[in-house]
């Protein structure tokens, strides 16, 4: 590394973690504006709110806006170089335009892994302690329960539920079905079903149980109740709210993989959040792309049009991500294209912007 690298790679980050640190404080002060009645209200310890929740709020918030932050910091202080005549004097030095991007993309380097690392191992233990908080001392955040669900619990072995209803373990219209290969050999069926949280046992209400032994033979036995072990749990139909932000790489792609084998067709908000947190660091890379070969032409506008148009593009971006993460959860576009779109699409809009820079 050179002189001129040191210079703007320390300009890049310094940019980048002061406009955050800047920006982070205006949110949280904003943030407990907001909130402030209800931590008086419901009697928040100041050490809860200090250290449970606003401690682990800005890590989340200030990952999530990492890409964005990258690239408003390299239009910035690019386009203040551009007006200070800076880049002109790099590039009439012998420096060629691409050899000029190396600082550039080694600063996006050390903040997208420094940002995979957050959000996929730091972060989401920290979202157990925040979201507890906001339970507590905020609102209530109710897990909602699920609808004709279809699972597979081990092999051979099926389930379906009508209904399921959170807030009591309870559900409605239950079924489970033993097959030997093609073949149906037990089917239990009850018009409720209910966990017993002191035994750890399922009771079933009305219940009907068909044993069949061949084509002609088999047992019918019904009953009011039935107390039963079967290999299911109350959080495998529990869809809590963000419940994919308090995993970590590992434990979402586990979720992810178990509940495919048991035939869980709705993990479309789970594969999301698994590709945005590749998706997410590597925009840095492409945003720093667009940025500099935006900022690094002096024009008569200054620094006041680059950062217009950085800002622009920013939330142009914000809202392509999201109309794209919409449609995959609606089940109209695979979560895989939905989240890299975006990226894409900027990509090509940098390479262009790269090919029409001034060299």
């Amino acid at each position: 590394m050179k002189k001129i690298d040191l210079y703007i790679l320390k300009k890049f980050l310094g940019t980048f973690f002061f406009s955050l640190a800047l920006i982070m404080s205006i949110a949280v002060v904003f943030d407990l504006t907001e909130k402030i009645d209800d931590f008086m209200e419901k009697g928040a310890p100041l050490e809860a709110i200090v250290f449970d929740y606003y401690k682990n709020f800005i890590p989340y918030f200030a990952n999530l806006f990492t890409p964005l932050f990258v690239f408003i910091s390299v239009i910035f202080f690019t386009s203040k170089m551009a007006y200070n005549t800076e880049i002109i004097a790099i590039l009439s030095s012998g420096v060629s335009f691409r050899r000029l991007m190396f600082p550039y993309f080694l600063g996006s380097l050390i903040i997208s892994v420094f940002s995979f690392y957050l959000s996929g191992y730091v972060i989401p233990p920290a979202n157990k302690v925040r979201l507890r908080f906001e339970n507590r001392y905020v609102k209530k955040r109710r897990e909602t329960g699920q609808k004709n669900i279809h699972m597979q619990i081990e092999p051979g072995v099926f389930v379906y539920m009508g209904n399921y209803y959170s807030y009591n373990d309870r559900g409605e219209y239950f079924d489970l079905e033993k097959f030997d290969g093609k073949q149906l050999k037990m089917k239990l069926s009850s018009r409720s079903i209910k966990y017993d949280t002191t035994t750890g046992h399922w009771i079933l209400r009305y219940y009907v149980l068909r044993e069949l032994f061949d084509d002609e033979h088999q047992k019918i036995t019904t009953g009011n109740k039935m107390d039963t072990v079967i290999a299911i749990k109350p959080s495998d139909f529990k869809e809590e709210r963000n419940y994919y932000e308090m995993m970590t790489n590992d434990q979402l792609s586990n979720y992810i993989e178990e509940q495919r084998r048991r035939g869980v067709g709705n993990v479309e908000e789970f594969l999301i959040e698994k590709y945005k947190r590749i998706a997410n660091p590597f925009a840095a890379f492409i945003l720093t792309l667009i940025g500099v070969s935006l900022a690094s032409r002096k024009v008569r506008g200054g620094m006041g049009l680059h950062i217009g148009i950085g800002i622009t593009l920013s939330f142009t971006y914000i809202m392509f991500m999201t109309v794209s993460t919409t449609f995959a959860v609606n089940g109209d576009m695979a979560p895989l294209l939905a989240v890299w779109l975006p990226n894409i699409v900027f990509m090509m809009i940098g390479i262009f912007l790269y090919i029409k820079a001034p060299k």
